[in-house]
């Protein structure tokens, strides 16, 4: 969870986009970053797969006015609503998004090459019929604010009683990192975002940054198998309520033009 999903930013990008806060060209360029080039297949009208300008003005004339995000997982269908073909896809890439509008749903495949240091990354985005249902288990930007508040508390309890955040300089270090992994959240979310979105994106991040070094700081104190049990089974309700609360910030925008705030 320390880097964001690539649905979240085509969804934040492609708000701006539809919105006309930003142009094609800048929204393409945030939204492919690193990555040598985005494709999307699948297109209505389209035998070839399509590049990412051509295919969200196609959406826009197809009827789309805004993007959601699903980061599902096994057992949680987080912002998906179907039918079950779109969502097993979506499972097996961890993400997808959502159109609102239209009834398409656009899932990543990601293709490497090369040595390390120097991979080339391209991605086809497929796009396939999704069921025009309300998305599973998205809560409130004020619900998520709440949940994470609690689960960063909880977080951070566990590691400690693990012997995990004072396991040394690594940790130090990763901690330390907090307030620059905070300024991506204003990185990603696009303009137009609430400044709700962006400080719930930020704690999500950082509660991400707390289970990355809870999971990749070695065992800490937990030594027996039992124990590192019990650690996955405290982490992983917080890693749900971390996702959750991304989902939220990214679909902010397409939530309260539903309800009339814009």
């Amino acid at each position: 969870m320390l880097s964001e999903p690539r649905a979240g930013l085509l969804a934040a990008w492609g708000n701006a986009l539809l919105a006309g806060l930003v142009s094609p060209d800048d929204a393409v360029l945030a939204i492919v970053g690193e990555d040598a080039v985005h494709r999307v297949e699948g297109l209505p009208g389209e035998s070839t797969p399509v590049g990412l300008t051509l295919a969200l003005g196609r959406l826009r004339t197809l009827g789309v006015t805004g993007l959601r995000v699903a980061l599902p997982a096994p057992g949680h269908p987080l912002g998906l609503s179907g039918p079950p073909e779109f969502n097993a896809r979506a499972l097996e890439a961890e993400e997808a998004v959502v159109c609102h509008g239209a009834a398409f749903g656009l899932v990543p495949e990601v293709y490497e090459a090369g040595p390390e240091g120097d991979v080339h990354v391209e991605v086809v985005w497929h796009c396939l019929p999704v069921r025009e249902a309300p998305p599973a288990d998205v809560p409130s930007l004020g619900e998520a604010e709440r949940e994470l508040a609690e689960a960063l508390r909880e977080a951070t309890e566990v590691l400690t009683r693990l012997d995990v955040a004072g396991s040394g300089p690594v940790a130090e270090a990763a901690i330390a990192a907090y307030p620059a992994r905070a300024e991506r959240g204003r990185e990603v979310l696009a303009p137009g975002y609430p400044p709700r979105a962006v400080r719930v994106l930020e704690l999500a991040q950082r509660v991400g940054a707390l289970i990355s070094l809870a999971y990749d700081n070695g065992h800490g104190g937990a030594v027996s198998a039992s124990e590192m049990a019990a650690r996955g089974a405290a982490l992983r309700p917080v890693e749900r309520t971390a996702r959750r609360a991304q989902v939220a910030a990214y679909n902010s925008v397409v939530e309260e033009r539903e309800r009339g705030v814009r």
